[in-house]
């Protein structure tokens, strides 16, 4: 048998998993990322903990095709990370230095792209896709021909810094103001919602939640409250817009919609794709939308993948 881990480097958590050499999850198992001295200790403990695993479990290391890992920064085809700012890492040989630990061969991609790799084999995806995800930011994957696309410095797929206000005052947490991660991500749709209610003063259920969260903000919709469904048209018609942009540069297949908001789910997807249309390129206009279906295991499933290629 012939076998490989997939590793997803958060930044609260590392997840990895044990594969066979067809894809099939054997396990799988957390530990902590500790960024604690600029993040030093991190390679060392996923080397640790994947070199425990083989030993516990007497798996012998010439049936090990390596491993694959995840992380949350821009990085190229070498597996050269140019920095994790959450991380604490500053320029990082991440496959180099695990390799060296575990004497195992090492691939390495972005996060984002990872996931969206993920999802193309194992998942709701394409061979040609664009993977966005939601979450406290906007990430995103591209995927060309069952291929990740990196880009010279490791940066293609940052998507959620596509300026789409340019008249934005306040600043995105990239230093620049107006990204897309400013008004489709989590934060970004709460910051939406609570301009929304600044300005008018009709009665929402939202104002008696102290501290709303995005999800609250489309629960309020699905209740039929007028000021939540007045926000999410303004967070649609944003993500409508964006996702055109990007499909007028990439004109994928697919988009496939992961992180904590696609759990709207279907109403998600209808509100973007009302927009979408609006904003499409007449040759786009037929893109498909899909929502991801690996959840939180896309970046393992990637992970591996790329060393399994």
């Amino acid at each position: 048998m012939q076998y490989a881990f997939g590793v997803d480097l958060g930044g609260t958590t590392v997840k990895i998993a044990f594969f066979d050499r067809e894809g099939t999850m054997l396990a799988k198992w957390e530990i902590p990322t500790v960024v604690k001295n600029s993040g030093k200790q991190i390679l060392p403990d996923i080397a640790a903990s994947v070199l425990a695993y083989i030993k516990e479990n007497d798996i012998p290391k010439s049936d090990v095709l390596g491993i694959g890992i995840g992380v949350p920064g821009a990085v190229d085809e070498a597996g050269i990370v140019a920095a994790c700012d959450n991380l604490g890492w500053g320029k990082t040989d991440i496959q180099a230095e695990l390799s060296t630990l575990t004497n195992l061969p090492v691939a390495a991609g972005n996060d984002a792209t990872v996931a969206a790799l993920g999802e193309c084999w194992k998942g709701s995806g394409s061979d040609n896709m664009v993977l966005i995800t939601l979450g406290t930011g906007v990430g995103g994957g591209i995927i060309v021909n069952g291929k990740p696309l990196y880009g010279v410095r490791g940066a293609a797929g940052e998507i959620g810094h596509m300026v789409l206000n340019r008249n934005e005052t306040r600043v995105c947490g990239c230093g620049k103001r107006g990204c897309a991660e400013q008004y489709c991500s989590a934060t970004g749709i709460v910051r939406v919602a609570k301009d929304y209610l600044a300005q008018y003063k009709e009665n929402s259920s939202l104002r008696a939640i102290e501290n709303f969260t995005c999800k609250d903000v489309f629960q309020a919709a699905e209740e039929n409250d007028a000021a939540a469904i007045a926000i999410l048209e303004q967070v649609y018609a944003y993500m409508g817009e964006f996702i055109a942009n990007i499909c007028a540069v990439l004109n994928p297949a697919q988009i496939v919609i992961g992180g904590g908001v696609s759990k709207a789910g279907q109403m998600l997807l209808n509100g973007i794709k009302r927009h979408f249309v609006r904003y499409a390129y007449h040759a786009c206009a037929d893109t498909k939308f899909k929502l991801a279906s690996l959840g939180n295991d896309a970046g393992v499933y990637g992970a591996v993948k790329l060393i399994l290629n």
